[in-house]
């Protein structure tokens, strides 16, 4: 049964701050932890097998507790939701869930903003149904356009046409503005660059660089495989004229820039070179109830206790506020440091599929 939005009442919140004075903006929510690719550098096929002990479905959150959930992240102050996996796609019925959500509102009366990641292999049929529930945009990883660079990355054998024509189904439905996220790596697809650039200029849709980090584990991460935003941009700059964008909060990851020739812009997210914790506003929920402060968070906080039906609201509310006061994380500041020690060079990061980017 669906929370209605009077059946849930919270105490007014002033602004949720952590212990480095970041308030609680957005909510990266996980609904499921399972993925139909195999990049080497998230979900390398050696390590998630087909006897990868996934959650099964009863250790998933069910839409009920998830959107009891984020009314109390709302309460708080969240005025985004991204929806994330593994790949969200693969969550039966997952239209109904954004439907629900859809209609949250924050203190001040705006809509609450809902937003997906997705690689896009599913797109094409559900790209209408996902627009007519109420998701307003929508993020999709591509590395390459190159087919042979493609399947090798995503090492299941998926074409590129494929997440083509998921890309325009969401353009043709409106889910805009459509982004593309593309994490280079040096050796494996920075080749793929200008090819990506020229293929969307003047299309409406936004290419968004990303340092390629170590999400899957330090096991399967170097830095030598890192191209930074500035040699990507400067590589983008010897054909075409780019201008800084200023951001719209402080907290945006990307720093965009628009081309002078009007082809729309193209973004950089810098988390190795620039890293940007001193901003961030995230809070992310695993697929299984638990919240991690930080994307390579060790520790966590099991929410499922709080979301049953007849838990209080204002008890998971409170309980989320207290541990997210406490939150510290900062972890893409003290990589350098780490790195310097070989001793450390393994560090126990939370699995990327489970807790979303």
């Amino acid at each position: 049964m669906w929370l209605t939005k009077d059946e849930a009442t919270y105490p007014h919140y002033v602004e949720t701050l952590d212990s480095l004075q970041r308030p609680l903006k957005d909510l990266r929510l996980s609904v499921i932890d399972k993925c139909n690719f195999r990049c080497p550098y998230c979900m390398p096929k050696d390590v998630f097998t087909k006897d990868y002990p996934f959650l099964k479905h009863s250790q998933l959150m069910s839409f009920d507790e998830m959107l009891k959930l984020a009314r109390g992240f709302v309460a708080l102050g969240a005025e985004k939701i991204r929806i994330t996996g593994g790949e969200p796609l693969l969550r039966k019925n997952i239209e109904h869930l954004i439907e629900s959500l859809a209609r949250l509102t924050t203190q001040s009366g705006k809509r609450v903003s809902i937003s997906m990641t997705t690689n896009g292999t599913l797109l094409a049929s559900k790209a209408q149904a996902l627009k007519d529930a109420g998701l307003e945009r929508v993020t999709v990883s591509l590395d390459s356009l190159d087919n042979d660079i493609f399947m090798k990355m995503n090492d299941v054998g998926v074409p590129v046409s494929v997440v083509l024509k998921g890309i325009e189904a969401a353009q043709r439905v409106g889910l805009s503005p459509v982004k593309v996220n593309t994490v280079v790596q040096k050796g494996m697809n920075d080749s793929q660059i200008m090819p990506i650039v020229n293929h969307f200029r003047h299309s409406g849709v936004t290419v968004r660089f990303i340092e390629y980090m170590d999400v899957g584990g330090a096991n399967y991460w170097s830095d030598s495989g890192v191209m930074t935003s500035d040699l990507v941009r400067a590589r983008i700059e010897q054909e075409h004229r780019l201008v800084a964008v200023a951001q719209q909060r402080a907290s945006d990851t990307a720093h965009c820039y628009r081309y002078v020739d009007g082809a729309g812009e193209v973004g950089f997210i810098s988390s190795v070179s620039e890293p940007f914790c001193g901003d961030c506003t995230r809070a992310r929920v695993s697929a299984d109830g638990k919240l991690f402060m930080c994307l390579f968070a060790t520790e966590s906080l099991d929410l499922r206790p709080w979301l049953g039906e007849d838990a209080a609201p204002e008890v998971l509310a409170e309980t989320i506020r207290s541990a997210w006061r406490k939150r510290g994380d900062h972890y893409s500041e003290l990589r350098d440091e780490r790195y310097k020690d070989p001793a450390k060079k393994v560090y126990p990061t939370v699995r990327m599929s489970l807790v979303g980017g």
